[in-house]
């Protein structure tokens, strides 16, 4: 049996077919998406079915089910018709800013976090809906349904029923859901859009259905998973189990683990999600990741090969350079109007080696006080498994264990967040209690000396206290 997982990113749509026993996958397709923070979510459709149409053009056999793995947090308005009030605004658009403080000056971040598993921040689906209501109640106002990416698109690949579906996952990353119960909070989500009440999806179970494929032929007749959110497919598709932490390198940065108890840190850091099988993703979000190094290397002149290159040629530390990588605001930590800022800068250091290898560092440090973080909220480390685009880089193979202080592995190359969604599909049709399990193979970085990442990251925190005052 062949199943199909598509991952709605923010840059493209991915789509993988995979045998359902065992993983190994044998079609793939791609289309892009618009730049951008917000963006019409039809256009998001238009690639689905653009890589969807390729992959199961190259598949050996038909497609029997098939799940779609979103990125998070997405607003996706929608009117009585089901037609899109205004454009999404995607998880990396800012402008919220000021009604996640409303929202946590009203009810605290420890009874938000408590509620939640969230500290409101312009990132999360709430925040977003309340900027509707206060900035376009025009818009606010023709408001039917409130749905995420990866509900938006499982919905139209449904044909559109009346039910329309998600996952607690992907539901847990609103800051309008209750982790711990698996339930909505409407009196969150009426308040923030000044008494709207839209409708919500129906949260399935994690193998749970959302009908089958109507009206797209590749897609005919195949039974539709529950979805789920990109860091969720992400964790079900690469195994992640107890001590792991997985980290992930894209356009943003993610730092989340599997957890069987939920979690609630009323400091914001540590976003208390749901996973993609009925347990707990307590996971950190950066905003910028694999930007940081295009932005470095375009400045310097070179690719990211040649920033590799160069990276590799200083020494640890970056001769006193360092990078504070806030290029789009932050999300961890709450830094919305953030821009970059490299300190330490002198006549001697200032050179082009320095300055890939304080990027590469930056980079990383922001990663590595989240799983700071998750340590926090009692999160066993063990090691960490390095995935995303930015983990092919040679000096982030090479810096990183020094920075996270503990293994580091790098899976197989694969588009994890895909093939999870494809493994939750393969669930789905089976009627198993459990996911399959897909053997994967990885490999160890070289470790590092400790004490050359315990100088870098104090440097870190030293320019970060300079500039941010914490």
């Amino acid at each position: 049996m062949f199943v199909l997982g598509i991952d709605s990113s923010t840059q493209s749509a991915k789509a993988v077919v995979a045998e359902a026993e065992t993983g190994r996958v044998v079609a793939e397709g791609k289309a892009q998406h618009p730049a951008g923070t917000e963006v019409d979510p039809w256009s998001w459709w238009t690639a689905a079915r653009e890589a969807v149409e390729q992959a199961a053009a190259a598949s050996p056999g038909p497609i029997e089910a098939v799940s779609v793995a979103g990125q998070q947090h997405g607003m996706v308005a929608l009117d009585a018709r089901g037609e899109p009030v205004r454009d999404a605004l995607l998880w990396n658009d800012t402008r919220s800013a000021p009604q996640a403080r409303a929202l946590v000056e009203r009810h605290g971040a420890d009874g938000l976090a408590a509620r939640t598993g969230l500290v409101p921040v312009a990132s999360f689906t709430l925040t977003k809906l309340a900027w509707l209501a206060e900035h376009e109640p025009h818009h606010a106002d023709r408001v039917d349904r409130v749905l995420l990416p990866h509900d938006w698109l499982t919905w139209l690949f449904a044909g559109r029923p009346e039910r329309a579906c998600t996952d607690r996952g992907d539901a847990s990353g609103t800051g309008y859901f209750d982790p711990a119960t698996g339930s909505w909070l409407p009196d969150l989500l009426s308040e923030a859009m000044g008494g709207r009440t839209p409708r919500l999806p129906e949260v399935l179970d994690p193998a749970g259905s959302a009908g089958r494929g109507t009206g797209f032929a590749p897609l005919e007749g195949a039974v539709l998973a529950a979805g789920t959110g990109d860091n969720m497919a992400g964790a079900l598709g690469i195994g992640a189990g107890p001590g792991d932490v997985v980290v992930s390198l894209g356009t943003s940065g993610t730092a989340f683990a599997v957890a069987e108890q939920p979690c609630a840190d009323e400091s914001g850091q540590v976003a208390g999600f749901c996973d993609a099988t009925g347990r707990y993703l307590p996971l950190v979000c950066t905003l910028n990741a694999a930007r940081v190094l295009s932005a470095a290397a375009t400045m310097l002149g070179t690719d990211l090969a040649g920033l590799d290159r160069l990276a590799l040629e200083a020494a640890p530390g970056a001769g006193g350079l360092t990078l504070l990588p806030y290029l789009e605001g932050e999300r961890t930590p709450d830094l919305p109007d953030a821009t970059g800022t490299l300190t330490g800068m002198r006549g001697a250091n200032t050179t082009p080696e320095n300055l890939a290898r304080a990027a590469v560092e930056g980079m990383l440090c922001g990663l590595a006080d989240g799983i700071d973080a998750l340590r926090r909220v009692g999160v066993e480390v063990r090691r960490v498994l390095l995935i995303g685009g930015a983990s092919e880089s040679a000096a982030v193979r090479a810096i990183a264990p020094s920075l996270f202080g503990v293994p580091v592995e790098i899976p197989e190359h694969a588009e994890y967040v895909a093939l999870g969604a494809a493994k939750q599909a393969a669930w789905a049709a089976s009627g198993a209690a459990e996911p399959p399990e897909w053997e994967l193979r990885s490999e160890r970085c070289p470790e590092t000396t400790a004490h050359q990442g315990d100088a870098v990251r104090h440097a870190y925190r030293t320019a970060r206290q300079l500039v941010h005052g914490f």
